[in-house]
């Protein structure tokens, strides 16, 4: 009984450990820009040069995984990251150019990483014979719990011992997931070849997610949410933090909360998920979870209501990143599961890499406030939209569904 749940408990560890790092990243870089350089335009185009390269890579993965063994490209992704991270703990000046480039490499092995780690879910599922909702369940809380530590670490170390601590804690969590992925997961099992070229292969999933229309609009809802929270993350929140004086640590406690509270709903959901009305579900969690974190600061409040505001968000997220995920399950056939999967998590994530750009140019141009206020706007509504377009509930998802992309919360990637 305990080998059958030997592969999902591994994929989990290892899912933990890249996510960790990657929260960690999420305090420690931009934090590390903004204080080496002052500059938040500089603090967003760090933030472009990671995203974007794991947006472009994303896309391009899923033909590739489809006879490559995603335990491999899991673990060369991982130790590629850990090494880049290296990179910024060595002594002497980091010029603008080098920042960039490691941001880049890092997102460029992160978003083959994340899609070899999707991909194992499934068959770790099963062997464990347990439904693949409660794969998916244990995954997100496994994620979140990540969000929670990463962040809370990060700002924990910048303020007692620098940034360089930081990263280094990063590159621990990563050679943890590099280690115990392939020493507890089993090898693929692929389908036979159909033959088909890899540009045919890649034409056949995104012909499948142009033509969904419930499944477009999920998906162009997740691009100006993510775009703006890309915004709020890497530029307002930090910029916010440091003109009020409180700092790395409240960022990081800030984002933590809202993972923490996010783990208990995100169980709930996985448990009874079924039972609930998956449009107000959505409507209610989105905008609880989204657009109060911003509306939170652009109004001003104090840091102790800021924090019960991120975690009072947290539970709102909770509840929705399962719906999305069952909704996926049921729409993508089994055979093109791969392709679209990661075609959906490029597209999720493509606004992303501007987000910080965008972020940085509305705050030189209208100032902190008004920028708040224009992300929260912008994310209610993008929110409110698919609510009424996407048709909630259809056939039962099919056994070897992939997870669901993961929607960019404050816990970017990353994703």
């Amino acid at each position: 009984m305990l080998a059958s749940w030997r592969p999902l408990a591994g994929l989990l560890v290892a899912q933990t450990g890249a996510v960790t790092a990657n929260r960690i990243l999420l305090v420690a870089l931009p934090w590390l820009v903004l204080t080496a350089t002052g500059s938040p335009a500089q603090t967003g185009l760090v933030a472009f040069c990671q995203v974007l390269p794991f947006v472009v890579i994303q896309a391009l993965t899923g033909p590739i995984l489809d006879r490559v063994s995603p335990r491999r490209v899991s673990t060369a992704g991982d130790l590629t990251s850990a090494a880049a991270i290296v990179i910024l703990t060595l002594p002497g000046d980091r010029p603008l150019w080098l920042l960039m480039a490691v941001a880049a490499l890092i997102g460029a092995a992160d978003g083959p990483a994340t899609a070899a780690k999707g991909m194992l879910l499934p068959s770790a599922t099963t062997t464990a014979g347990q439904p693949l909702e409660r794969g998916a369940g244990l995954a997100t809380a496994a994620e979140r719990t990540a969000t929670a530590a990463g962040p809370a670490l990060a700002g924990l170390l910048i303020a007692g011992y620098g940034v360089h601590a930081a990263l280094w804690s990063a590159i621990a969590t990563l050679l943890v997931a590099a280690i115990v992925l392939p020493a507890m997961t089993e090898a693929t099992t692929y389908p036979p070849s159909t033959g088909d070229a890899y540009v045919a292969r890649l034409r056949h999933g995104a012909a499948f997610l142009r033509d969904d229309t419930s499944l477009r609009a999920i998906v162009t809802m997740i691009v100006i949410t993510n775009f703006a929270d890309q915004a709020f993350l890497t530029v307002l929140l930090p910029v916010w933090a440091r003109s009020t004086g409180h700092g790395a640590a409240l960022v990081g406690l800030a984002i933590s909360g809202f993972a923490t509270a996010s783990i208990g709903t995100a169980l709930l959901a996985a448990w009874i998920g079924h039972r609930l009305p998956r449009r107000l579900t959505y409507l209610v969690g989105f905008v609880t979870s989204g657009v109060t974190r911003i509306v939170a600061l652009a109004a001003g409040l104090p840091p102790d209501a800021v924090l019960i505001v991120f975690a009072v968000a947290g539970l709102g997220s909770g509840l929705v990143n399962p719906i999305i995920s069952t909704l996926t399950y049921e729409r993508i056939p089994p055979e093109l599961l791969g392709r679209v999967q990661t075609l959906i998590t490029a597209c999720a994530w493509s606004g992303i890499p501007f987000g910080g750009l965008a972020g940085a140019a509305i705050l030189a141009a209208t100032g902190l406030t008004t920028s708040l206020w224009a992300c929260s706007v912008a994310y209610l509504v993008a929110v409110i939209r698919p609510g009424w377009r996407v048709q909630w509930h259809t056939p039962a998802a099919p056994p070897t569904a992939l997870p669901a992309p993961h929607r960019h919360e404050p816990c970017t990637k990353a994703a």
